[in-house]
């Protein structure tokens, strides 16, 4: 008895059992559930960026090392006095986020890569005239 060959998508590929459920069960059904529109961004996101995630930690030795590259490896230090002169990118969060782009990334737009560069320390948006400001400097010996 030969099995019948179904016509599927390109990328689904022929080796993942899983990526064929996906495909012929969920992938393109309609959807009115706010809760699953959420899941689906997230997942969508997440699965594509951990493989790219992934590929960078083999190539560079870490994600880490790959990051502090945009940066010269030291966190770049702002003297911002009000919040209205922080800005929404930098040259670096450009550049960074073409690369991630490049290698498969999504949603990683220059504003998005900019807010992530602040929140690792890559960046000290910190006003001058807030606490953090000087703390966040002695915390890594690298600050220009």
């Amino acid at each position: 008895m030969t099995e019948r060959r179904i016509n599927r998508c390109p990328w689904v590929g022929s080796d993942n059992p899983l990526m064929r459920e996906y495909h012929d069960h969920e992938w393109g059904v309609p959807v009115h559930d706010d809760r699953t529109h959420f899941e689906f961004l997230v997942l969508e996101a997440a699965v594509r960026n951990a493989r790219a995630f992934l590929a960078i930690q083999d190539e560079f030795g870490s994600f880490d090392a790959y990051c502090w590259r945009f940066v010269d490896g030291r966190p770049r230090l702002n003297r911002w006095k009000a919040m209205r002169e922080i800005p929404a990118t930098s040259r670096e969060s450009d550049t960074f986020s073409k690369d991630l782009e490049r290698r498969g990334f999504s949603f990683v737009g220059s504003t998005i890569i900019y807010a992530h560069m602040q929140a690792v320390g890559m960046v000290n948006d910190h006003l001058v005239g807030c606490f953090r400001y000087r703390e966040t400097q002695r915390l890594d010996p690298r600050v220009r």
